[in-house]
């Protein structure tokens, strides 16, 4: 049988000790299979867990093989799409619910560490870097919209203030955030992992999911065993393949590519970002770039549109890393990889279930990394009978791409490259 590797990755070649996990190769029960052991599926289990289910987790590489061990590691507020079009589209009362939620991921991450002792060098505070003046005025809006919704730990920044924390000049202002932050994406997911077996959840790795018997009970199969549970969690997101047909006709894998620099020592990493925040800047095709735990800076940025790897990824983001911080033409790249999101035509997740039993979460389209965990707490209220949280995501209005598979790729790539022009001219 195949055995899937973790990618060349930082967080791979730096990741916390785990016991090994075996394939399943056998025939079990339990009360929820969950699909996936990245972010989603490991939030879910953790949450059905502490509520008495039994869950038996599925995966078909290693837990977080896909998004939740190569991202940013960025803990970033909100949704991809913010509450203000959120509430333009399904008006002010789902609005405000799914506000109220807006900004619980990030404490559910802190209560995750904090709980379950995970080692994933947890760090607070986020910054949002504007190149523009509409950038900024933006941010001054989204300062407004996220205080509507109880969020106060904001703080706008003008150019005097943000050179103070990132030792850039290309900014004009921007937006502190302190409850956002940052972690090893895999340690943290992997620490879930471990929560999640010392409450007697079961981790099946290099275990796929190869077909699900949908009825009463429905049956997942892999290629040497199968699981039969009450309920299923359909949490594969961007590496779910053609599992579920249903699901894959309204979203698109995207890659996004990530560097590491070798470590860059005390007294330059201090230089860089002097309070150790992460920083994203507010265009539409974003960079972003953080400390790791042994001063390394971490820059990523860049979108391919249908998750293909590009054949250089660092010809395509040191560019990048080096128009922010000049300074760094002489460092050594040390890592380079890509992984893959899932994007979905709103930019908003998607949230349901198939027939009675069957429920799925996906499409953070980027800003997963707080989303997932909060849809882990929402998937598992659902199933205890307490829907309203799940309906507010549910009923979200979900649209194919124009012009069907064939198509979504270069439609996405075109849309992406007006606004990147329309990024650096200003508009």
């Amino acid at each position: 049988m195949a055995n899937t590797p973790y990618p060349q990755s930082y967080y791979a070649a730096s990741a916390n000790p785990v016991p090994p996990r075996p394939a399943l190769q056998e025939e079990v029960q339990t009360d929820v299979c969950v699909i996936g052991a990245g972010y989603t599926g490991l939030s879910s289990a953790l949450f059905l867990l502490e509520a008495g289910f039994s869950v038996t987790v599925l995966e078909a590489a290693k837990v977080g093989f896909g998004a939740s061990g190569r991202n940013g590691g960025q803990i970033v507020n909100s949704y991809s799409r913010d509450i203000d079009v959120i509430e333009r589209t399904v008006g002010p009362k789902q609005a405000q619910l799914l506000g109220q939620m807006a900004f619980e991921g990030g404490r559910i991450i802190r209560e995750r560490v904090a709980k379950y002792n995970i080692q994933c060098d947890l760090k607070d505070g986020g910054v949002f870097a504007a190149l523009t003046a509409k950038q900024m005025g933006h941010l001054e809006s989204q300062k407004r919209l996220w205080e509507r919704f109880g969020h106060t730990q904001l703080e706008l920044m003008d150019q005097k203030r943000i050179r103070e924390v990132v030792d850039c000049d290309q900014y004009l202002g921007g937006m502190l955030d302190m409850s956002g932050g940052h972690i090893h994406p895999l340690n943290l997911a992997l620490g879930e992992a471990a929560a999640v077996e010392s409450l007697g959840g079961k981790i099946y790795e290099q275990s796929p999911a190869v077909r699900i018997e949908r009825g009463a009970n429905p049956v997942v199969h892999t290629p040497q065993g199968k699981v039969r549970a009450k309920f299923v969690i359909v949490a594969g997101n961007a590496y779910l393949g053609g599992l579920v047909p249903e699901l894959a006709a309204k979203s698109m894998p995207c890659g996004t590519q990530v560097i590491t620099t070798e470590p860059l020592g005390e007294e330059l990493a201090r230089s860089l970002l002097p309070q150790d925040y992460c920083v994203e800047d507010c265009n539409y095709l974003l960079d972003y770039y953080r400390l790791t735990g042994d001063k390394r800076l971490i820059f990523g940025g860049g979108v391919v549109y249908g998750a293909r790897d590009p054949a250089n990824i660092e010809a395509i983001i040191r560019p990048k890393m080096l128009k922010a911080f000049p300074q760094l033409k002489d460092v050594k790249i040390d890592y380079a990889w890509t992984g893959n999101f899932l994007l979905t035509l709103s930019r908003l997740p998607q949230v349901g279930r198939l027939g009675d039993n069957i429920y799925y979460s996906q499409g953070c389209s980027g800003h997963g990394v707080t989303y997932t965990h909060l849809a882990g707490k929402v998937l598992a209220e659902a199933l205890r009978g307490q829907a309203e949280r799940f309906d507010a995501f549910a009923e979200l209005p979900h649209y194919p791409f124009p012009g069907g598979q064939m198509l979504r790729v270069p439609f996405s790539a075109i849309g992406a490259w007006y606004y990147s022009l329309r990024d650096r001219l200003g508009f």
